[in-house]
């Protein structure tokens, strides 16, 4: 992002913004985003959208028509409702196993949501709660269960356990009716490379993923698993299934905001879509520590800025130099920041802030400004968990 870019951007704001931080999406930087990955996409392969990584419906709409999938994968209770209204037939595979008192009460309100969510078991034991519950609500649970493919961050990693699951699903098939397996890599990426290179480690988790699948395959003959939905994937690892994979359903989101979290090689073609502007609430010509104030002729000009907020997860961007004062600290209300002595800024003016994840920003938003080409925002309502 070029100085110009974000001139522009801070004079937009000073003429229709509100005059509070806002959380801004760039859309032609997102539909860049999309644009790419779907130039890569493999047509067998079913794109599934984490929620919690584009939490704001407009955005979630917009990405599932440009993919033309109804599929998501779902990690708050409080997402499922908004999503069904918006999406009567959405495929809702849960990203993490939901306490079982959560979506008891969910069932008991709105028992039509048992069937458009695959609902995702790690252990026996909570198997046991969710046939309790089925059996009590006298409902059909679609059961996903979640593998563990070298993460180590729980799910099924025994294949003695996993059986006694399958077993549990075969015996009560009027209660529970299995409909794939989630395993997640993100470990991929993440192990050093002196352990295993991202392509072996890969290699490896998929080589597990396939014997859970072909334990399916002799506990369930008859059933014609590429029915089933095998999901995997995450925006670190998408291109490695793109290339081959067991899976048949692939979920991502982030990627497409690219925030600072995603600045990966693998990533390098995706644009940032998504900044955090905040107002500059005063200008200070010399940052005075306090306490110091009679070592001020000693202490070297620093120019800096109060703003409106702050102690975001992220990094600031612009104004030239910007960052926190050391000696300030953060503070989530009026952050002092550094900012290079050249640098002209006023009052009124906005500083610009990458976030690390978009997942843990958009919930601190109740609204996403839309950048586009026209003379005003677009303003989208963000979800809440």
């Amino acid at each position: 992002m070029q100085t110009q870019y974000f001139q522009a951007l801070n004079e937009k704001l000073k003429r229709v913004g509100n005059g509070q931080p806002q959380l801004i999406l760039d859309l032609k930087r997102f539909k860049h985003n999309i644009a790419h990955i779907l130039s890569q996409w493999p047509q067998h392969l079913t794109p599934r959208l984490v929620v919690k990584s584009l939490a704001n419906l407009n955005l979630l709409k917009l990405t599932a028509d440009e993919f033309q999938t109804k599929a998501f994968m779902v990690f708050h209770l409080a997402h499922i409702r908004p999503l069904y209204y918006l999406i009567p037939d959405a495929d809702m595979l849960l990203g993490k196993p939901m306490p079982i008192s959560g979506v008891t009460a969910l069932l008991k309100e709105h028992s039509y949501l048992a069937t458009q969510v695959h609902w995702l078991i790690d252990s026996v034991s909570r198997l046991g709660q969710y046939l309790a519950l089925a059996q009590s609500q006298q409902l059909q649970l679609n059961i996903n269960l979640e593998i563990d493919i070298g993460l180590h961050r729980g799910g099924f990693e025994d294949l003695v356990q996993f059986q006694q699951a399958l077993t549990l699903i075969q015996h009560h098939s009027k209660y529970l009716k299995l409909t794939g397996l989630m395993g997640y890599d993100a470990h991929v990426r993440k192990l050093p490379k002196v352990v295993f290179s991202p392509i072996k480690a890969f290699q490896k988790s998929q080589q597990r993923y396939q014997e859970f699948i072909q334990i399916i395959e002799q506990f369930f003959p008859t059933i014609d698993v590429s029915m089933l939905c095998f999901n995997g994937a995450g925006s670190t690892t998408l291109h490695h299934h793109f290339i081959q994979t067991v899976c048949n359903d692939l979920s991502f989101g982030s990627l497409l905001l690219k925030p600072l979290d995603f600045e990966l090689s693998v990533l390098a073609q995706l644009k940032p879509a998504l900044l955090i502007a905040a107002p500059i609430l005063k200008v200070l010509d010399h940052i005075q520590v306090p306490g110091l104030e009679k070592f001020q002729a000693v202490q070297p000009k620093q120019q800096g800025i109060c703003v409106y907020g702050g102690y975001w997860r992220g990094e600031y961007v612009y104004p030239k130099g910007v960052q926190p004062h050391v000696l300030f600290g953060r503070s989530t209300n009026q952050e002092v920041l550094n900012i290079s002595n050249d640098a002209a800024v006023d009052v009124d003016d906005y500083v610009f802030l990458r976030p690390a994840q978009s997942e843990s920003i958009l919930p601190q938003f109740a609204e996403l400004y839309v950048n586009d080409d026209s003379d005003t925002f677009k303003v989208w309502e963000n979800l809440r968990e």
